[in-house]
C-alpha cells in the first residue's frame, strides 16, 4: 500500500465523529446498519451515513447487504446496508519499518529448523525465500534490471538509491531489531534482498554484507 493511501486512511480518523463511528462498528464484532450506528453514538442519521461512506472509501470500513427479519421473497423489503471492519490492514511508521516481515521469516525458519534442518542454514534459506516471493510479485519481465530492483525494494522500504554502480539502501525495515541482534538481522537482510533479486530475474544483483553509519547493512553491486 502506497503512502498517500496509509496516510489518507489514517488521517480520516482524525476527525472526532468519523473516529466514533469507527470505534463503535469494529466494538459490535458484527455488521451494523447505519441507524444502529447513529442511534449508539447519537449522531443524525444523514450524518453518520457521509461518515460511514467516506470511512468505506477510504478502506478502513467495508459494507455488505443483508434482510435483517430473515425473510425472503416478494415483500421481504429491501436489504439492508451493514458496515463493518474492513480486512485490509492500516500501518504507517516513518521511516518505513517491517517488522511483520522479520517476524515472518523468523516463524519460517524456527518451522524448518524444529524439522530437523541447522538453525544457520534455515534462517538464510527462509529469508532468500521469502525475498525470493517478493521479487516474483514484482516482477514484470523474465530478466529484471537493476532499476526493476531498486523500484522492489523502494516498496519494501529500503529507500534505495543508484549510486555509481552500487545501490545503496539508507533505511533498514527491521532497524530496531538489528540494533539488538545485528548479526542475525543483517545475515537476514542480505539473503532477503538476494532472494528479491533472484525472484525478480535481476541476475546483475549481487547483494553483499557492507554495514555503514546511518544506512542498511547490504548494499547491492553489478555483477561483472
Amino acid at each position: 500500500m502506497d503512502l498517500r493511501t496509509l496516510a489518507s486512511g489514517i488521517g480520516s480518523l482524525s476527525d472526532d465523529t468519523r473516529r466514533e463511528l469507527y470505534d463503535y462498528v469494529v466494538g459490535r464484532g458484527e455488521p451494523v446498519s447505519r441507524e444502529e450506528a447513529a442511534t449508539a453514538t447519537g449522531i443524525r442519521a444523514h450524518k453518520a451515513n457521509f461518515h460511514l461512506d467516506r470511512l468505506v472509501e477510504e478502506g478502513l470500513l467495508e459494507v455488505e447487504y443483508r434482510r435483517l427479519t430473515g425473510r425472503t421473497g416478494p415483500g421481504a423489503g429491501r436489504p439492508s446496508k451493514l458496515y463493518r471492519r474492513a480486512e485490509q490492514e492500516f500501518s504507517l511508521s516513518l521511516p518505513p519499518r517491517r517488522y511483520d516481515l522479520v517476524g515472518d521469516i523468523l516463524a519460517a525458519s524456527v518451522t524448518r529448523a524444529s524439522a530437523g534442518e541447522p538453525l544457520d542454514g534455515a534462517l538464510q534459506e527462509s529469508a532468500r525465500d521469502r525475498g525470493m516471493e517478493t521479487g516474483r510479485a514484482a516482477s514484470r519481465h523474465e530478466q529484471a534490471s537493476i532499476e526493476d530492483l531498486t523500484t522492489a525494494l523502494a516498496g519494501q522500504g529500503y529507500e534505495p538509491s543508484d549510486e555509481a554502480g552500487v545501490v545503496e539502501l539508507h533505511n533498514c525495515p527491521f532497524d530496531a531489531l538489528a540494533g539488538k541482534h545485528r548479526a542475525l538481522v543483517c545475515g537476514l537482510n542480505e539473503s532477503y534482498v538476494q532472494g528479491v533479486a533472484d525472484g525478480l530475474g535481476c541476475t546483475d544483483a549481487d547483494a553483499r554484507l557492507e554495514p555503514g553509519e546511518g544506512r542498511c547493512c547490504v548494499r547491492v553491486h553489478r555483477r561483472e
